[in-house]
Protein backbone atom coordinates (compact mmCIF):
# COMPACT_ATOMS: atom_id res chain seq x y z
CA UNK A 1 0.00 0.00 0.00
CA UNK A 2 3.12 2.39 0.88
CA UNK A 3 4.78 1.79 -2.23
CA UNK A 4 1.59 2.56 -4.32
CA UNK A 5 0.56 5.70 -2.07
CA UNK A 6 4.17 6.75 -2.95
CA UNK A 7 3.84 6.30 -6.67
CA UNK A 8 0.51 8.06 -6.80
CA UNK A 9 2.29 10.85 -5.39
CA UNK A 10 4.84 10.77 -7.35
CA UNK A 11 2.78 10.84 -10.79
CA UNK A 12 0.90 13.61 -9.52
CA UNK A 13 3.62 15.55 -7.92
CA UNK A 14 5.45 15.73 -11.84
CA UNK A 15 4.72 17.95 -14.44
CA UNK A 16 6.52 16.73 -17.89
CA UNK A 17 8.45 20.50 -18.49
CA UNK A 18 11.86 19.35 -17.69
CA UNK A 19 14.39 17.64 -20.00
CA UNK A 20 15.60 15.33 -18.19
CA UNK A 21 14.73 11.63 -17.46
CA UNK A 22 13.89 10.40 -14.35
CA UNK A 23 13.77 6.76 -13.43
CA UNK A 24 13.18 4.57 -10.72
CA UNK A 25 16.05 2.00 -10.77
CA UNK A 26 16.15 -1.17 -8.48
CA UNK A 27 19.82 -2.21 -6.97
CA UNK A 28 20.46 -5.77 -5.31
CA UNK A 29 22.45 -5.47 -2.01
CA UNK A 30 24.29 -8.09 -1.57
CA UNK A 31 25.50 -6.83 2.05
CA UNK A 32 21.58 -6.98 2.89
CA UNK A 33 20.02 -9.61 0.55
CA UNK A 34 17.46 -7.52 -1.59
CA UNK A 35 16.68 -4.84 -4.04
CA UNK A 36 16.75 -1.20 -2.80
CA UNK A 37 14.78 1.42 -5.09
CA UNK A 38 16.96 4.58 -6.05
CA UNK A 39 15.10 7.42 -8.24
CA UNK A 40 17.85 8.37 -10.85
CA UNK A 41 17.34 11.58 -12.79
CA UNK A 42 19.69 11.96 -15.79
CA UNK A 43 20.13 15.53 -17.53
CA UNK A 44 19.26 15.99 -21.16
CA UNK A 45 22.60 16.45 -22.52
CA UNK A 46 24.00 18.23 -25.59
CA UNK A 47 26.75 15.54 -25.96
CA UNK A 48 27.98 12.40 -24.90
CA UNK A 49 30.42 12.65 -22.15
CA UNK A 50 30.59 11.38 -18.77
CA UNK A 51 28.25 13.21 -15.99
CA UNK A 52 29.50 13.99 -11.99
CA UNK A 53 27.36 12.50 -9.85
CA UNK A 54 25.26 13.80 -6.40
CA UNK A 55 23.98 11.63 -4.22
CA UNK A 56 21.30 12.93 -2.87
CA UNK A 57 19.96 11.54 0.70
CA UNK A 58 16.46 11.99 2.09
CA UNK A 59 15.83 12.13 5.93
CA UNK A 60 14.12 9.99 8.28
CA UNK A 61 10.89 8.57 7.77
CA UNK A 62 10.94 9.80 4.25
CA UNK A 63 12.19 7.26 1.01
CA UNK A 64 13.75 7.50 -2.62
CA UNK A 65 10.81 9.35 -3.72
CA UNK A 66 10.72 12.28 -1.66
CA UNK A 67 13.36 14.81 -3.25
CA UNK A 68 11.72 13.75 -6.13
CA UNK A 69 8.05 14.47 -5.04
CA UNK A 70 9.26 17.43 -2.71
CA UNK A 71 11.53 19.18 -4.76
CA UNK A 72 10.45 18.35 -8.55
CA UNK A 73 12.81 21.40 -9.69
CA UNK A 74 15.84 19.17 -9.13
CA UNK A 75 15.01 17.94 -12.63
CA UNK A 76 15.56 20.86 -13.79
CA UNK A 77 18.99 21.65 -11.55
CA UNK A 78 19.86 18.30 -13.35
CA UNK A 79 19.70 20.34 -16.62
CA UNK A 80 21.05 23.50 -15.71
CA UNK A 81 24.45 21.61 -14.12
CA UNK A 82 24.53 18.51 -16.36
CA UNK A 83 24.44 16.83 -13.31
CA UNK A 84 23.19 12.88 -12.66
CA UNK A 85 21.31 12.96 -9.75
CA UNK A 86 20.68 9.57 -7.68
CA UNK A 87 18.32 9.60 -4.86
CA UNK A 88 18.59 6.43 -2.76
CA UNK A 89 16.14 4.72 -0.39
CA UNK A 90 17.92 4.45 3.29
CA UNK A 91 15.16 2.88 5.11
CA UNK A 92 12.94 5.18 7.25
CA UNK A 93 15.74 5.37 9.30
CA UNK A 94 19.18 3.29 8.29
CA UNK A 95 20.88 6.78 9.25
CA UNK A 96 23.09 5.22 6.41
CA UNK A 97 25.68 3.66 8.85
CA UNK A 98 26.51 -0.13 8.91
CA UNK A 99 24.54 -0.67 12.14
CA UNK A 100 26.82 -2.25 15.26
CA UNK A 101 23.47 -4.05 16.51
CA UNK A 102 22.00 -4.74 13.53
CA UNK A 103 22.87 -6.88 10.62
CA UNK A 104 19.79 -5.75 8.87
CA UNK A 105 20.98 -2.84 8.02
CA UNK A 106 23.87 -2.68 6.04
CA UNK A 107 23.37 1.19 4.28
CA UNK A 108 26.82 1.98 4.90
CA UNK A 109 28.19 -0.52 2.19
CA UNK A 110 25.28 -0.47 -0.04
CA UNK A 111 25.78 3.39 -0.91
CA UNK A 112 29.34 3.41 -1.14
CA UNK A 113 30.07 -0.09 -2.47
CA UNK A 114 27.32 -1.59 -3.98
CA UNK A 115 25.36 1.46 -5.26
CA UNK A 116 28.50 3.76 -6.23
CA UNK A 117 29.74 0.56 -8.53
CA UNK A 118 26.23 0.05 -10.00
CA UNK A 119 25.37 3.72 -11.15
CA UNK A 120 28.90 4.13 -12.78
CA UNK A 121 28.72 0.55 -14.43
CA UNK A 122 25.07 1.56 -15.67
CA UNK A 123 25.82 5.29 -16.93
CA UNK A 124 28.48 7.22 -18.29
CA UNK A 125 29.64 8.91 -15.49
CA UNK A 126 32.68 10.51 -14.07
CA UNK A 127 34.01 7.48 -11.89
CA UNK A 128 36.26 8.96 -9.72
CA UNK A 129 36.03 10.76 -6.15
CA UNK A 130 36.62 13.95 -8.63
CA UNK A 131 33.16 13.53 -10.20
CA UNK A 132 31.06 12.55 -7.28
CA UNK A 133 29.63 14.69 -4.40
CA UNK A 134 27.13 13.59 -1.39
CA UNK A 135 24.66 15.90 0.31
CA UNK A 136 21.75 15.18 2.11
CA UNK A 137 18.95 16.40 4.86
CA UNK A 138 17.80 16.12 8.46
CA UNK A 139 19.20 11.97 8.69
CA UNK A 140 20.91 12.54 5.34
CA UNK A 141 22.80 15.58 6.12
CA UNK A 142 24.46 13.54 9.22
CA UNK A 143 24.58 10.53 6.35
CA UNK A 144 26.08 12.37 3.63
CA UNK A 145 29.17 13.81 5.67
CA UNK A 146 29.36 10.60 7.78
CA UNK A 147 29.67 8.24 4.51
CA UNK A 148 32.35 10.78 2.67
CA UNK A 149 34.28 11.08 6.12
CA UNK A 150 34.31 7.58 5.70
CA UNK A 151 34.92 6.91 1.93
CA UNK A 152 37.03 10.12 0.79
CA UNK A 153 38.61 7.74 -1.71
CA UNK A 154 34.72 7.57 -3.16
CA UNK A 155 33.26 10.94 -2.86
CA UNK A 156 35.54 14.25 -3.27
CA UNK A 157 32.81 16.71 -1.89
CA UNK A 158 29.79 16.23 0.36
CA UNK A 159 27.07 18.55 1.79
CA UNK A 160 24.54 18.50 4.84
CA UNK A 161 20.85 20.59 5.27
CA UNK A 162 19.84 21.00 9.01
CA UNK A 163 21.89 17.44 9.36
CA UNK A 164 21.96 15.90 12.56
CA UNK A 165 25.66 15.70 13.22
CA UNK A 166 25.71 14.94 16.70
CA UNK A 167 23.48 11.50 17.59
CA UNK A 168 24.12 11.77 21.69
CA UNK A 169 21.50 15.10 22.60
CA UNK A 170 18.78 12.72 21.29
CA UNK A 171 18.78 8.88 22.81
CA UNK A 172 15.28 8.79 21.94
CA UNK A 173 14.46 10.03 18.76
CA UNK A 174 14.36 8.45 15.01
CA UNK A 175 14.80 4.60 16.08
CA UNK A 176 18.55 5.85 17.45
CA UNK A 177 18.18 3.18 19.79
CA UNK A 178 17.24 0.46 17.47
CA UNK A 179 20.08 1.04 15.42
CA UNK A 180 22.75 1.58 17.71
CA UNK A 181 21.82 0.18 20.91
CA UNK A 182 20.45 2.30 24.40
CA UNK A 183 22.89 5.01 24.97
CA UNK A 184 23.48 4.09 28.03
CA UNK A 185 24.71 0.55 27.50
CA UNK A 186 26.34 1.38 24.34
CA UNK A 187 27.68 4.60 24.47
CA UNK A 188 30.68 3.64 22.02
CA UNK A 189 28.72 3.52 19.36
CA UNK A 190 27.01 6.61 19.64
CA UNK A 191 30.29 8.31 19.99
CA UNK A 192 31.48 6.55 17.15
CA UNK A 193 28.84 6.80 14.91
CA UNK A 194 28.61 10.62 15.30
CA UNK A 195 29.62 12.93 12.67
CA UNK A 196 30.86 15.65 14.84
CA UNK A 197 33.54 13.01 16.80
CA UNK A 198 34.76 11.65 12.85
CA UNK A 199 36.96 14.75 12.48
CA UNK A 200 40.16 12.99 12.81
CA UNK A 201 39.01 11.08 9.72
CA UNK A 202 39.75 14.14 7.46
CA UNK A 203 43.25 13.65 5.52
CA UNK A 204 44.97 15.97 3.46
CA UNK A 205 45.63 12.99 1.20
CA UNK A 206 42.04 13.31 0.30
CA UNK A 207 40.85 16.65 0.83
CA UNK A 208 36.95 16.93 0.94
CA UNK A 209 35.32 19.87 -0.24
CA UNK A 210 32.55 20.99 2.63
CA UNK A 211 29.36 22.93 2.75
CA UNK A 212 26.51 22.25 5.56
CA UNK A 213 23.72 24.83 6.58
CA UNK A 214 21.22 24.82 9.04
CA UNK A 215 17.88 27.39 9.68
CA UNK A 216 18.18 29.78 12.62
CA UNK A 217 14.36 27.88 13.90
CA UNK A 218 15.95 24.09 13.42
CA UNK A 219 16.19 21.63 16.34
CA UNK A 220 19.67 21.29 14.83
CA UNK A 221 20.73 24.00 14.85
CA UNK A 222 23.33 24.06 17.85
CA UNK A 223 24.87 20.85 16.69
CA UNK A 224 25.52 22.22 13.50
CA UNK A 225 27.36 24.78 15.06
CA UNK A 226 28.99 22.82 17.51
CA UNK A 227 30.58 20.83 14.32
CA UNK A 228 31.47 24.25 12.73
CA UNK A 229 33.43 25.52 15.84
CA UNK A 230 35.45 22.15 16.10
CA UNK A 231 36.10 22.56 12.28
CA UNK A 232 37.09 25.76 13.05
CA UNK A 233 39.09 24.46 15.81
CA UNK A 234 41.22 21.94 13.77
CA UNK A 235 41.35 24.38 10.58
CA UNK A 236 39.51 22.05 8.73
CA UNK A 237 38.01 24.49 5.29
CA UNK A 238 34.07 24.25 4.83
CA UNK A 239 31.82 26.45 3.54
CA UNK A 240 28.89 26.82 6.82
CA UNK A 241 25.90 29.11 6.65
CA UNK A 242 22.80 29.37 8.85
CA UNK A 243 19.85 31.19 7.09
CA UNK A 244 16.43 32.27 8.63
CA UNK A 245 14.25 28.68 8.45
CA UNK A 246 12.86 25.90 10.07
CA UNK A 247 13.22 21.77 10.49
CA UNK A 248 11.35 21.34 6.57
CA UNK A 249 11.09 21.26 3.13
CA UNK A 250 10.46 25.21 2.51
CA UNK A 251 14.12 25.26 4.15
CA UNK A 252 15.25 22.47 1.87
CA UNK A 253 14.32 23.23 -1.20
CA UNK A 254 16.26 26.63 -1.13
CA UNK A 255 19.06 25.07 0.48
CA UNK A 256 19.88 22.33 -2.40
CA UNK A 257 19.56 25.55 -4.91
CA UNK A 258 23.05 26.96 -2.33
CA UNK A 259 23.96 23.14 -2.05
CA UNK A 260 24.08 22.72 -6.25
CA UNK A 261 25.59 25.83 -7.03
CA UNK A 262 28.52 24.66 -4.35
CA UNK A 263 29.34 21.46 -6.28
CA UNK A 264 28.89 22.89 -9.76
CA UNK A 265 32.20 24.66 -8.52
CA UNK A 266 33.93 22.08 -7.15
CA UNK A 267 32.95 19.74 -10.31
CA UNK A 268 34.38 22.75 -13.05
CA UNK A 269 37.10 22.99 -10.71
CA UNK A 270 38.16 19.59 -11.65
CA UNK A 271 37.48 19.61 -14.70
CA UNK A 272 39.72 22.84 -15.31
CA UNK A 273 42.40 21.46 -12.90
CA UNK A 274 42.72 18.31 -14.92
Amino acid sequence: MRTVVLSLLWAIALPCTYGATVDTVQVYSRAMSKKISNVVIHPETAQDAPLPVLYLLHGAYGSHVNWITRAPEIQEYADQYQVLIVCPDGDTTSWYFDSPIDTAFRYETYISRELVSHIDSAYQTIATREGRAITGLSMGGHGAFYLAFRHPDIWGAAGSMSGGMDLRPFPDNWSLTQRLGPYATHRNNWEDNSVVNMLHLLSKKHPLALIFDCGKDDFFLDVNRALKQEMDYRNIPHTYIERPGAHNWDYWREAVQYQLLFFEAFFRKQTTSD
